[in-house]
């Protein structure tokens, strides 16, 4: 349990910090910056900015509340004198860059994280190893040692991507272009093969081309490629979470496959239990795997077009900069009013199917 508050609570916090850091480079003031909600356990009022620090009862959340961003009751350590500014008072532009920084601050964390990652462990090259005879990859002329650029006209820079497009493209036929060394002139040459899907072979939920791949390699202290296979690490991340909100839509995905933050705790603590035998080092590396995971997916959510998330004010926001006049802040309220209610209820759903889950 404190193992997983701590990794929100990082998440979290780096995801209002970046709210926090923009409003005050744009001159706003932010009356208060907390983690969790609900009623506070320790607050401290800063005597130079005015903005209260809180850390409240329930640590699964965070936020950075702005002078004017929520209403006249909003102001109340706004400073004697008037000098507080408001949120609303800065151009469409700037109150974006202080909407966009939550989402962004959180794919910098996992960025930063993912470099750790793979300067220790490698990265897993779309290189194959191993063609299974008689199956589709075989069929379609695919052999060892070609290196998989692309699948489903998406790019691959990881074995993983390839993994993940052939989760959610099913059983069905699909394209993939490779890069294979000609032998006699020792350069290479990009190609693209068909795979049929009736050679697929379905094995635990799973449909498998015959591929198997070369594993993982050391990037030693290659500081291009840490950052390369960094930013593949996260693009990897930020793919699941797009792909798995298509399959939800699609109805392919169902509530069992929906975690919240029961789970999350769950899903962490089989993690440390699984590799604990492999030491401190390996267990820290795994926490960091699951923070690129749950960070990215945080970046991802709070971008969706959504009213009361970033993506939804991002909205409004775009439509004020495209019209040059902002929207009615009653509609606007009552918009984001009836998207924090879904949220809530969504939530509470959420809650309950963790519940229900781990029982």
């Amino acid at each position: 349990m404190i193992l997983a508050l701590v990794v929100l609570s990082v998440i979290v916090l780096f995801h209002e910090f970046g709210h926090f850091l923009l409003a005050r480079l744009n001159g706003i003031t932010v009356v208060e910056f907390s983690l969790g909600f609900g009623p506070r356990l320790l607050s401290h009022v800063s005597k130079k900015s005015g903005t209260r620090y809180s850390w409240k009862l329930f640590p699964f959340g965070g936020s950075c509340a702005m002078l004017g961003e929520f209403g006249d009751e909003e102001g109340e350590n706004d400073p004697e004198d008037g000098s507080g500014v408001s949120f609303f008072s800065r151009s469409p532009a700037a109150r974006m860059s202080v909407v966009a920084a939550g989402p962004v601050f959180n794919f910098i964390l996992a960025f930063v994280f993912a470099m750790v990652i793979v300067s220790w462990s490698g990265y897993d090259p779309a290189r194959i190893q191993e063609v299974t005879p008689g199956q589709a990859a075989d069929a379609a002329g695919l052999k060892a040692g070609d290196v998989i650029t692309k699948i489903g006209g998406r790019r691959v820079m990881i074995a993983r991507d390839v993994v993940l497009k052939m989760l959610v493209n099913g059983n069905r036929d699909i394209t993939v272009q490779y890069d294979r060394m000609d032998g006699e002139t020792g350069k290479w040459e990009s190609h693209e093969a068909f795979l049929d899907a009736d050679l697929f072979t379905l094995q635990n939920g799973r449909y498998l081309t015959g591929i198997q791949f070369s594993g993982y390699e050391s990037l030693g202290f290659n500081i291009p490629k840490i950052i390369k296979y960094g930013a593949a690490e996260v693009r990897y991340a930020v793919l699941t979470v797009v792909d798995s909100l298509k399959e939800l839509v699609k109805g392919r995905i169902s509530a069992d496959d929906i975690a919240g933050p029961v789970r999350i705790v769950s899903i962490i603590d089989d993690t440390v239990d699984q590799v604990r035998p492999y030491g401190l080092v390996t267990v820290f590396m795994n926490i960091l795997n699951l923070m690129v995971m749950f960070s990215a997916n945080l970046g991802v959510m709070n971008l969706l077009p959504f009213p009361a998330l970033d993506g939804g004010r991002l909205v409004f926001l775009a439509y004020e900069l495209a019209a040059k006049k902002p929207v009615d802040q009653r509609i606007e309220g009552a918009v984001n009013m009836a998207g924090m209610a879904l949220l809530m209820a969504f939530m509470v759903f959420v809650l309950f199917n963790d519940v229900r889950f781990l029982m």
